[in-house]
């Protein structure tokens, strides 16, 4: 099975992170890894589900471990 390729606005539907949250992301480059498919600025951007979910794991924190 293929891993799903999600565009910004379904993240935002499945993981509450806004379209502009992901442009802030990708421009500081501190968010999930993501796909542009077309060149240039107004280039198309699509985000592996997995990339999201292991970007999410390592930002988890264990209750009673380290200091967040």
């Amino acid at each position: 099975m293929a891993d799903e390729l999600l565009v910004p606005r379904q993240v935002h539907a499945e993981y509450g992170f806004s379209p502009q949250t992901l442009a802030n992301w990708r421009w500081t480059g501190a968010g999930p890894d993501y796909i542009k498919t077309t060149p240039g600025k107004g280039g198309r951007i699509k985000y592996r589900r997995s990339a999201i979910e292991a970007w999410l794991q390592t930002r988890t924190v264990q209750a009673g471990g380290a200091a967040a």
